[in-house]
């Protein structure tokens, strides 16, 4: 009850205090896309039941253009910086309030994926899915399936307020770090 309430205080603040950015990034995305400024898609949540995850749509449509008609859509230069920087995630703070998601929890995957699954693997849906996780901070990208699953599960067994809180904390810190990182990288190269 604490976690829900947490999340529900944490959410609704962020929607408020991001809201101007939340506004600018649409009016972008309604030119870059078309009017298509969001992406919906089905994914499992608590006991995999079934739920429609938000976020700003970062693919551009390009199978209309004159000399690629069966391209597939593309990352479009403003959708790379959504992704870089996690602003892509901002609407899943309404799946927050929803309830169907938590701040903190195992990152929901897609539905497919749920055959798959070992009975150990499937404890991951014991909780709700969260906006960042342990193997998101432990690794995201770099580190294999059966590990992310595996820090899914520890966190499941583990979970705790401070947990929660270590977990935003290292969650802001490697956002802000990559930034900072990405915006010193031609620096870096320079030899003038």
């Amino acid at each position: 009850m604490g976690k829900r309430l947490l999340d529900i205080f944490l959410a609704a603040t962020g929607l408020i205090i991001l809201s101007p950015l939340f506004f600018i990034i649409s009016f972008v995305l309604w030119f870059e896309t078309k009017g298509n400024v969001f992406f919906c898609q089905l994914r499992p949540g608590l006991y995999g039941k079934i739920f429609t995850i938000y976020k700003f749509r970062t693919l551009t449509d390009v199978q209309s253009t004159l000399y690629q008609p069966n391209a597939p859509p593309s990352i479009s230069r403003f959708g790379k910086f959504l992704r870089r920087s996690s602003l892509d995630e901002i609407p899943q703070l309404w799946n927050v309030l929803k309830g169907d998601m938590s701040l903190v929890g195992p990152r929901p995957l897609l539905p497919e994926y749920l055959e798959i699954y070992n009975a150990e693997q499937c404890r991951r849906h014991d909780v709700l899915p969260g906006l960042t996780g342990w193997a998101q901070v432990n690794g995201r990208t770099a580190i294999s399936w059966e590990k992310k699953f595996e820090l899914d599960v520890w966190y499941v067994e583990n979970r705790s307020f401070l947990l929660d809180m270590k977990i935003l904390y290292l969650t802001c810190s490697t956002i802000f770090k990559n930034q900072t990182e990405h915006s010193s990288a031609p620096f870096k190269t320079f030899k003038g």
